[in-house]
């Protein structure tokens, strides 16, 4: 899709119905076709309006005949059935003498700000339009930043109720979301080095404020974005931590069950061998005295190897754990 808009006044960009000189041209999932006409009335080379077609895509700037290309990573915010997942994609912003084109898979919430007016932008300035979309994108990653954060503190919370493997996944995607956006600021902010040696940037005073607010916000967002990651790697450490206690624990409650049943069928295996045991000669007294008195002697070692076995075991103390845990939540 290749909408034109451009700028008139101190207002929104007025759509256009066709190519014009000092237009802004958002191409968003075009198609071959699409790409060759807007190449060939513009005049900027077909490979870099396809460069941010590529999802896998790095950031970066390129120049080549009057025309200079940011390629940038973009924050996007999916929906599914699991909730909201977080990644980035690709966007280009290519300028020249005579347009500016912008490049994406998916439609980009800064531009659609461009175009609806809440963010002002002048089309007929290529650089400012630059900056201002710069700006605005690592806004929108500190935005995304906070969701996460948010979303992360709400996980924990319900972990700390109930530990169920759906909320270990969410806060898995969470932590590779902050991977995507920790590898795609790092490479935003080469793009945005480059920015100061493009000619005029730094000469005109407003251009230099705009670029300085870009360097600090994008500073900014990967400090943000590496405490998160920082937080959520020492969180599901954590987790992972309590998930192998609480293993353990139902391995030693299994264990002395275990060991409880084992010593009543040792002895029931014992009286039922093939061998001469006593009573067996007289069914009244086998059946009167020898029965129940393996039958008692089995409880009473079973009762006697219980009770050393808790008393010696750490079982023990996830009791006690489990009731400083209690008497903590009733403090709170």
């Amino acid at each position: 899709m290749v909408k034109y808009f451009l700028t008139t006044g101190s207002g929104a960009p007025e759509q256009r119905a066709q190519f014009e000189e000092r237009c802004w041209i958002d191409m968003v999932n075009p198609s071959d076709d699409e790409c060759d006409d807007v190449a060939a009335a513009t005049g900027i080379p077909e490979d870099m309006i396809k460069a941010a077609l590529d999802e896998e895509e790095r950031a970066r700037t390129e120049f080549d005949d009057g025309c200079a290309m940011f390629l940038v990573d973009c924050p996007l915010i999916e929906e599914s059935d699991g909730g909201d997942s977080y990644t980035t994609l690709p966007l280009a912003v290519i300028y020249n003498k005579k347009c500016i084109v912008t490049v994406c898979l998916k439609g980009n919430t800064v531009l659609k700000d461009f175009i609806t007016g809440r963010d002002r932008t002048d089309t007929r300035a290529p650089l400012h339009f630059v900056l201002k979309f710069m700006l605005g994108n690592v806004k929108r990653f500190l935005y995304c930043l906070k969701q996460i954060d948010r979303k992360n503190h709400r996980i924990q919370s319900e972990l700390g109720r109930t530990m169920r493997n759906s909320e270990i996944i969410q806060l898995l995607d969470l932590q590779n979301s902050l991977v995507y956006f920790s590898t795609s600021l790092n490479s935003n902010e080469r793009v945005h080095e480059k920015l100061f040696k493009v000619e005029g940037v730094a000469t005109r005073e407003e251009l230099t404020d705009l670029y300085e607010d870009v360097i600090i916000e994008g500073r900014q967002a990967i400090e943000t974005c590496n405490i998160y990651k920082n937080i959520l790697s020492v969180t599901m450490d954590a987790y992972g931590s309590v998930i192998s206690n609480n293993a353990n624990d139902t391995m030693k409650k299994l264990t002395i069950i275990t060991i409880l049943l084992a010593v009543p069928t040792m002895i029931a295996g014992f009286w039922g061998m093939n061998m001469p045991v006593p009573g067996q000669d007289g069914y009244a007294f086998y059946q009167t005295g020898w029965f129940w008195l393996v039958v008692f002697s089995a409880i009473a070692l079973t009762a006697v190897i219980g009770i050393f076995l808790i008393k010696s075991n750490p079982f023990k103390k996830s009791i006690k754990q489990k009731k400083s845990k209690k008497r903590n939540r009733r403090e709170k």
